[in-house]
């Protein structure tokens, strides 16, 4: 069975760079690095592509429900890569992680974050795996419109660089254990560009 990648976001231009769509920053990166054109088919809400990497398949989706229903888009995200939950990986922002951090992990609850409970209460399980990408919290706990604007100056380096980091993780999980790849994404991105320098 495919590794089956989905990236949370909202979809539309006004959403485009926003801190929320760092999930389908991922998804857009790995499908450029993989040659992998996302189409939407009629009458579906989510875009979908396929491709191979080192002789292992890859199915890349972006659910076009909104983040809060993303969901709604999985089962037959599924269906299309023929897999189930044990092959999904999800990717999405997350508030409690630094920007320039991301962090693998195996199964888990929604900690909160509307769009992978979504995913959860329509797969009806917490066993998938889930990347996250560090956004931080704003000082003024204003969330939704810190989730809903753009990132700039050296808080966008560095999510652009966790951003790398993950797409990188993710083709690690086309060759390696979770386990293993979670001993690359848990070093910071920012950790390891001090490390090459």
């Amino acid at each position: 069975m495919p590794l089956v990648v989905i990236g949370l976001g909202n979809p539309g231009r006004p959403y485009k760079g926003n801190r929320h769509n760092a999930g389908f920053f991922v998804v857009d990166l790995l499908a450029e690095k993989l040659s992998i054109k996302l189409t939407k088919p009629f009458f579906y809400s989510y875009t979908k592509g396929k491709g191979v990497y080192r002789n292992k398949a890859i199915v890349l989706a972006k659910p076009l429900t909104y983040m809060n229903r993303s969901g709604l888009a999985i089962p037959g995200i599924l269906h299309y890569a023929k897999a189930d939950t044990s092959e999904l990986l999800v990717v999405c922002d997350n508030l409690d992680l630094e920007p320039g951090i991301c962090r693998l992990k195996t199964k888990g609850s929604s900690a909160g974050h509307r769009g992978l409970a979504s995913v959860i209460e329509y797969t009806g399980t917490g066993d998938f795996m889930r990347l996250y990408i560090g956004i931080g919290r704003p000082p003024d706990n204003n969330i939704i419109e810190h989730v809903l604007s753009n990132p700039g100056g050296e808080e966008k380096q560095r999510i652009d660089l966790a951003v790398d980091k993950a797409a990188s993780g993710i083709l690690l999980l086309l060759e390696k254990p979770p386990l293993e790849v979670m001993n690359f994404i848990n070093v910071t991105a920012i950790e390891q560009e001090e490390k090459e320098h």
